[in-house]
């Protein structure tokens, strides 16, 4: 017991420095802000390189003994993602491998595994929004989708492989800054990747550079033809991700719906393509107190960009400015015309998502309408307001007039 206490107290003292290393990186990345050469969107593989190697090995990582309920809850869309710290996630995220079958499929090492975990983990940025909890709830929902629509029974092993690890790695080190900023803003990742989604390319990149670790390669015992077709959907997967192909991907998408069929291949990748695109955008599928924080970090990521923006003349997006924009307004749109059409498009392939999936997204859209009608009496009666302490003012002052006539 006091051997455990010991090395309890030693992770306390681990996470407590890497709490202190991080936020002494938020504090320069904050004061980098206002210096273009000093952009943290621009930056060099080379300065990254030393985090591609695990900086902490598997001690400092503990397994944690997850109960039946969390296990049981785990697989389901409304698991509470706010709960855990870190160390837990990468063990739900452990458990998650070894439920699916795939350590065992697939012979990967169970030590390997937490270390490429632990990288992982460690090449996710301290962003509002796009942080390693972004990447744990993505993967989530993707576990939950592979149980709700009984994916194993439809799709191969190396499938959901695919699915599962392009879910871990679909925004590794995504600076807090999108494409379109990346490509106004001329930066290297922009020019590195031609204005071609530079930020999916790079998740892609870094994900690879972390597999190419021997220490971190959880596909080190698969044969080279099936590694070479699982990094090749693994790529395309978060090439997906992409919200300016979103119209495209679903559109063709929606082509061959009636007519799907899981034995043919370009059928099962684009179902691939869309489920990974539903798990990425999917916080408003999950309870109320679960999504709406989300929100408030998506804004503020939002607001950080435009702020910049504004600072550096580039063009600013009207959705991302904080002088125009409010959260019944970012959501509003945001579920009519893009979660809720590829909620109900998935949803005719696998008509049990409609209940889980799509009935909260109904009830987000109505909520957050009333919200913005609630936002605009409030408007509209300070508008009156103002308007009759205008009119007093231009009566007292002609009042005045007149006195001194």
């Amino acid at each position: 017991m006091l051997e455990k206490r010991v090395e309890l107290e030693g992770l306390k003292v681990v996470e407590i420095e890497k709490c202190k290393s991080d936020i002494k990186k938020m504090r320069d990345e904050m004061a980098a802000r206002n210096t273009r050469t000093n952009c943290p969107c621009k930056y060099s593989f080379l300065d990254e390189n030393k985090k591609l190697i695990p900086q902490r090995d598997v001690p400092s990582y503990p397994k944690y003994m997850l109960s039946q309920e969390t296990i049981e809850a785990l697989r389901k869309p409304s698991f509470d993602v706010w709960l855990w710290e870190p160390n837990e996630m990468l063990s739900c995220l452990e458990h998650m491998y070894h439920d699916l079958g795939l350590v065992k499929d697939f012979n990967i090492n169970p030590i390997t595994l937490k270390r490429w975990l632990l990288c992982i983990h460690d090449n996710y940025r301290n962003n509002p929004f796009h942080n390693f909890r972004h990447c744990f709830c993505v993967t989530q929902m993707m576990y939950s989708m592979i149980s709700l629509c009984s994916l194993q029974v439809k799709l191969s092993q190396i499938d959901i492989l695919m699915l599962m690890t392009a879910s871990v790695c679909h925004d590794l080190d995504h600076p807090g800054y999108n494409n379109t900023y990346q490509i106004n803003a001329r930066t290297e990742l922009a020019v590195r990747y031609n204005d071609i989604s530079p930020l999916e390319n790079h998740h892609c990149a870094v994900a690879f550079q972390i597999l190419a670790q021997p220490e971190c390669n959880i596909f080190s015992n698969i044969d080279q033809e099936p590694f070479k077709k699982i990094r090749q959907g693994i790529i395309t997967l978060i090439l997906a991700t992409d919200m300016a192909r979103h119209a495209e991907i679903l559109e063709s998408f929606k082509e061959i719906l009636d007519n799907f069929d899981y034995s043919n291949e370009g059928h099962v990748t684009q179902l691939k393509m869309v489920l990974i695109k539903c798990c990425d955008i999917s916080n408003e599928v999950r309870p109320i107190e679960v999504a709406e924080p989300w929100v408030d970090c998506l804004l503020e990521e939002y607001f950080m960009q435009s702020d910049r923006e504004k600072s550096e003349g580039l063009p600013v997006a009207p959705f991302m400015d904080r002088d125009k924009v409010t959260k019944p307004t970012a959501q509003i749109g945001f579920l009519k015309f893009v979660l809720i059409p590829m909620f109900e498009t998935i949803a005719k392939l696998f008509p049990e998502v409609e209940e889980v999936l799509l009935q909260p997204l109904w009830e987000s859209r109505d909520r957050y309408e009333e919200l913005k009608q609630i936002e605009d009496a409030m408007k509209e009666l300070q508008k009156k307001k103002n308007e009759s302490l205008a009119t007093e003012g231009s009566a007292g002052r002609l009042s005045a007039d007149l006195g001194n006539v």
